[in-house]
Protein backbone atom coordinates (compact mmCIF):
# COMPACT_ATOMS: atom_id res chain seq x y z
CA UNK A 1 0.00 0.00 0.00
CA UNK A 2 3.03 2.19 0.69
CA UNK A 3 4.28 1.44 -2.33
CA UNK A 4 1.15 2.53 -4.18
CA UNK A 5 1.24 5.71 -2.15
CA UNK A 6 4.76 6.76 -3.09
CA UNK A 7 4.53 5.94 -6.78
CA UNK A 8 1.31 8.07 -7.20
CA UNK A 9 2.40 10.70 -5.63
CA UNK A 10 6.14 10.98 -7.17
CA UNK A 11 4.57 11.84 -10.38
CA UNK A 12 1.44 13.10 -11.54
CA UNK A 13 1.36 10.89 -15.06
CA UNK A 14 0.94 8.03 -12.62
CA UNK A 15 -2.33 8.66 -12.14
CA UNK A 16 -2.78 8.54 -15.75
CA UNK A 17 -1.25 4.87 -15.82
CA UNK A 18 -3.35 3.83 -12.79
CA UNK A 19 -6.22 4.78 -14.57
CA UNK A 20 -5.43 2.91 -17.70
CA UNK A 21 -5.01 -0.49 -15.74
CA UNK A 22 -7.90 -0.03 -13.32
CA UNK A 23 -10.32 1.08 -16.32
CA UNK A 24 -8.75 -1.56 -18.47
CA UNK A 25 -9.36 -4.74 -15.95
CA UNK A 26 -12.64 -3.60 -15.06
CA UNK A 27 -13.26 -3.17 -18.66
CA UNK A 28 -13.01 -7.31 -18.90
CA UNK A 29 -15.04 -7.48 -16.89
CA UNK A 30 -18.02 -5.49 -18.05
CA UNK A 31 -17.38 -7.46 -21.33
CA UNK A 32 -18.13 -10.13 -19.77
CA UNK A 33 -21.22 -8.93 -17.83
CA UNK A 34 -22.76 -8.40 -21.12
CA UNK A 35 -23.02 -12.21 -21.42
CA UNK A 36 -23.39 -13.04 -17.69
CA UNK A 37 -26.97 -10.54 -17.11
CA UNK A 38 -28.93 -11.59 -19.63
CA UNK A 39 -28.37 -15.38 -18.51
CA UNK A 40 -28.63 -15.15 -14.61
CA UNK A 41 -32.34 -14.96 -14.69
CA UNK A 42 -33.37 -17.31 -17.22
CA UNK A 43 -30.49 -20.02 -18.23
CA UNK A 44 -28.33 -19.48 -14.94
CA UNK A 45 -31.38 -20.00 -12.66
CA UNK A 46 -32.64 -23.37 -14.11
CA UNK A 47 -29.51 -24.86 -13.98
CA UNK A 48 -28.85 -27.16 -10.52
CA UNK A 49 -26.13 -25.80 -8.86
CA UNK A 50 -23.99 -27.48 -5.58
CA UNK A 51 -25.12 -26.52 -1.96
CA UNK A 52 -21.96 -24.49 -1.62
CA UNK A 53 -23.02 -21.93 -4.85
CA UNK A 54 -23.00 -18.16 -3.17
CA UNK A 55 -25.88 -16.26 -3.76
CA UNK A 56 -26.12 -14.56 -7.02
CA UNK A 57 -25.66 -10.69 -5.14
CA UNK A 58 -21.78 -11.66 -4.07
CA UNK A 59 -20.37 -12.15 -7.27
CA UNK A 60 -20.69 -8.51 -8.61
CA UNK A 61 -18.87 -7.09 -5.60
CA UNK A 62 -16.69 -9.63 -5.39
CA UNK A 63 -15.75 -9.51 -8.82
CA UNK A 64 -15.61 -5.70 -8.71
CA UNK A 65 -12.87 -5.79 -5.93
CA UNK A 66 -10.69 -8.02 -7.63
CA UNK A 67 -10.83 -5.91 -11.08
CA UNK A 68 -9.81 -3.00 -9.33
CA UNK A 69 -6.73 -5.25 -7.01
CA UNK A 70 -5.62 -6.51 -10.47
CA UNK A 71 -5.67 -3.00 -12.03
CA UNK A 72 -3.87 -1.70 -9.05
CA UNK A 73 -1.38 -4.70 -9.15
CA UNK A 74 -0.41 -4.47 -12.81
CA UNK A 75 -0.12 -0.43 -12.75
CA UNK A 76 2.38 -1.49 -9.94
CA UNK A 77 4.34 -3.49 -12.37
CA UNK A 78 4.63 -1.19 -14.72
CA UNK A 79 5.32 1.67 -12.69
CA UNK A 80 8.27 -0.59 -10.37
CA UNK A 81 11.73 0.63 -10.92
CA UNK A 82 14.53 -1.75 -10.31
CA UNK A 83 16.65 0.72 -8.25
CA UNK A 84 19.19 3.72 -8.65
CA UNK A 85 20.56 2.57 -11.74
CA UNK A 86 18.66 3.17 -15.46
CA UNK A 87 16.51 -0.14 -16.47
CA UNK A 88 18.36 -2.41 -18.85
CA UNK A 89 16.71 -3.75 -21.96
CA UNK A 90 16.44 -6.79 -20.96
CA UNK A 91 14.64 -5.58 -17.90
CA UNK A 92 12.23 -4.06 -19.84
CA UNK A 93 11.12 -6.91 -21.74
CA UNK A 94 10.29 -8.46 -19.40
CA UNK A 95 8.63 -6.23 -17.84
CA UNK A 96 6.54 -5.95 -21.24
CA UNK A 97 6.13 -9.91 -21.06
CA UNK A 98 5.49 -9.91 -17.88
CA UNK A 99 2.12 -6.88 -18.24
CA UNK A 100 1.67 -9.09 -22.12
CA UNK A 101 0.33 -12.15 -19.54
CA UNK A 102 -1.62 -9.81 -17.53
CA UNK A 103 -3.05 -8.49 -20.56
CA UNK A 104 -3.94 -12.53 -21.73
CA UNK A 105 -5.56 -13.05 -18.46
CA UNK A 106 -7.68 -10.65 -19.14
CA UNK A 107 -8.87 -11.82 -22.39
CA UNK A 108 -9.31 -15.60 -20.63
CA UNK A 109 -11.54 -13.81 -17.93
CA UNK A 110 -13.45 -12.26 -20.18
CA UNK A 111 -14.01 -15.60 -22.43
CA UNK A 112 -14.88 -17.47 -19.75
CA UNK A 113 -18.30 -15.48 -19.39
CA UNK A 114 -18.45 -15.82 -23.10
CA UNK A 115 -18.26 -19.51 -22.92
CA UNK A 116 -20.25 -20.13 -19.71
CA UNK A 117 -23.47 -17.88 -19.83
CA UNK A 118 -23.29 -17.39 -23.49
CA UNK A 119 -22.57 -20.16 -25.36
CA UNK A 120 -23.86 -21.93 -22.14
CA UNK A 121 -20.74 -24.71 -23.06
CA UNK A 122 -19.86 -25.78 -18.89
CA UNK A 123 -16.87 -28.23 -20.18
CA UNK A 124 -15.35 -26.08 -22.47
CA UNK A 125 -15.77 -22.83 -19.83
CA UNK A 126 -13.79 -25.14 -17.30
CA UNK A 127 -11.60 -26.11 -19.71
CA UNK A 128 -10.87 -22.50 -20.49
CA UNK A 129 -10.80 -21.42 -16.94
CA UNK A 130 -8.19 -23.85 -16.03
CA UNK A 131 -6.40 -21.83 -18.60
CA UNK A 132 -7.23 -18.64 -16.90
CA UNK A 133 -6.05 -20.30 -13.59
CA UNK A 134 -2.47 -20.95 -14.99
CA UNK A 135 -2.07 -17.07 -16.36
CA UNK A 136 -3.02 -15.94 -13.43
CA UNK A 137 -0.80 -18.09 -11.53
CA UNK A 138 2.08 -17.13 -14.05
CA UNK A 139 1.46 -13.54 -13.69
CA UNK A 140 1.45 -13.84 -9.85
CA UNK A 141 5.27 -15.31 -10.59
CA UNK A 142 6.35 -12.75 -13.18
CA UNK A 143 4.83 -9.71 -11.28
CA UNK A 144 7.06 -11.01 -7.83
CA UNK A 145 10.20 -10.02 -9.66
CA UNK A 146 8.95 -6.76 -10.46
CA UNK A 147 6.77 -5.87 -6.80
CA UNK A 148 5.63 -8.58 -4.27
CA UNK A 149 2.30 -6.40 -3.52
CA UNK A 150 1.80 -6.45 -6.83
CA UNK A 151 1.68 -10.52 -6.84
CA UNK A 152 -0.12 -10.62 -3.68
CA UNK A 153 -2.69 -8.27 -5.07
CA UNK A 154 -3.54 -11.25 -7.38
CA UNK A 155 -3.59 -13.96 -4.63
CA UNK A 156 -7.19 -13.37 -4.04
CA UNK A 157 -7.88 -13.18 -7.74
CA UNK A 158 -6.43 -16.70 -8.01
CA UNK A 159 -8.37 -17.98 -4.59
CA UNK A 160 -11.78 -16.84 -6.17
CA UNK A 161 -11.13 -18.24 -10.15
CA UNK A 162 -9.83 -21.46 -7.76
CA UNK A 163 -13.60 -21.50 -5.98
CA UNK A 164 -14.93 -20.63 -9.45
CA UNK A 165 -13.94 -23.19 -11.29
CA UNK A 166 -14.55 -25.80 -8.65
CA UNK A 167 -17.99 -24.15 -8.61
CA UNK A 168 -17.44 -24.38 -12.75
CA UNK A 169 -16.92 -28.08 -12.52
CA UNK A 170 -19.98 -28.67 -10.38
CA UNK A 171 -22.32 -26.93 -12.37
CA UNK A 172 -20.98 -29.04 -15.32
CA UNK A 173 -21.35 -31.81 -13.58
CA UNK A 174 -25.11 -31.82 -11.94
CA UNK A 175 -26.35 -30.44 -15.60
CA UNK A 176 -23.96 -32.53 -18.17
Amino acid sequence: MLQLVRVLFVEKKNFFWLAVFVVGSLAAGLIGSFFTFESIPTWYAGLSKPSFNPPNWVFGPVWTLLYVMMGVSAFLVWTSKTGARKQTAGERNQKFFAIGVFVVQLVLNALWSILFFGVKNLGLAFAEIVLLWLSIAACIYLFRRFSTNAALLLVPYLCWVSFASLLNYSVWMLNG
